[in-house]
């Protein structure tokens, strides 16, 4: 198995509304903010190589979307999706799984795209499109407060294409090594996948620990639709995580790749951080 980081580039987001009740006084110390209090926070995925199959886990933003869109979102960067699959070495036909941990807008806008004709088509046209069934359901059928990062454009086309499967009731199509935890207070039913790499377990954590500073408990973000529930989960995640000496993926941390965390006097909190390629 050989595991690649695929970077697709950097946005901002209002720096209290990733850390929620957490003071400003105490986030800006890891995360300063720009003079409109957005920081800076990376949209990486992570692609799984093994055996015939070759898995994409998330695929960020994408860019099919209107120039009001992006203006609220300043991306910036050198890295992409493709030029980064490029970079390790193949092509978006030779993808045999996209599995998408939840469907907000920064993680699966890039499995979509706008062909020549104006028609919506899949990027990733040889594979099987993962979700899981509560979360398409919540997805498709959105509160109030998350319609806005559920957008039809990006959603739809996998279901109306016949790419779309859900891993909740075919967990055994997956490669050996390979597995999930889901997680309801970020989102309902969102997925963290789980690989077996080099004697470790390496559990790419999406929206449940966006970063190194979310680690401590209560920093959760006001995105979170369950903050309560996300805090419980949390706890018992990281409590796992030291015990069993979890590698870390961190998906939109703008430094840190991965990390480990280990117990102390004040909960758990962050051992190490280092990059993938140094496993």
């Amino acid at each position: 198995m050989n595991l690649h980081v695929i970077d697709t580039g950097f946005f901002k987001l209002d720096g209290g509304a990733m850390f929620g009740v957490v003071p400003k006084t105490l986030w800006q110390r890891t995360n300063p903010a720009d003079e409109n209090n957005l920081c800076t926070w990376a949209m990486r995925c992570l692609l799984v190589e093994s055996g015939n199959r070759l898995m994409l886990i998330d695929n960020g933003i994408g860019d099919k979307q209107d120039a009001k869109f992006f203006s609220h979102y300043y991306l910036h960067g050198e890295d992409s999706l493709l030029a980064s699959i490029k970079k390790a070495g193949f092509s978006p036909s030779d993808i045999t799984d996209m599995f998408l941990t939840h469907l907000h807008f920064d993680h699966c806008g890039g499995g979509v795209r706008y062909g020549s004709q104006g028609n919506l088509e899949m990027v990733f046209p040889n594979a099987t499109y993962w979700s899981h069934s509560g979360h398409w359901q919540w997805a498709t059928q959105p509160n109030a407060r998350e319609k806005a990062s559920f957008i039809k454009e990006n959603i739809m086309p996998m279901q109306e294409s016949g790419h779309l499967k859900f891993a909740d009731t075919h967990r055994n199509a997956f490669f050996e090594g390979f597995s999930f935890l889901t997680m309801d207070g970020h989102t309902d039913k969102q997925m963290l996948p789980m690989v077996q790499y080099k004697g470790r377990k390496v559990v790419f954590v999406a929206d449940l620990l966006p970063s190194v500073a979310h680690i401590p408990v209560p920093y959760v973000m006001g995105y979170d639709t369950r903050p309560l529930l996300t805090m419980d989960e949390k706890a018992a995640f990281l409590q796992k995580a030291a015990d069993e000496e979890y590698i870390l993926f961190f998906e939109h941390d703008p430094v840190n790749q991965c990390a480990t965390v280990q117990h102390t006097d004040k909960g758990v909190r962050l051992k190490e951080v280092f990059r993938l390629a140094d496993i």
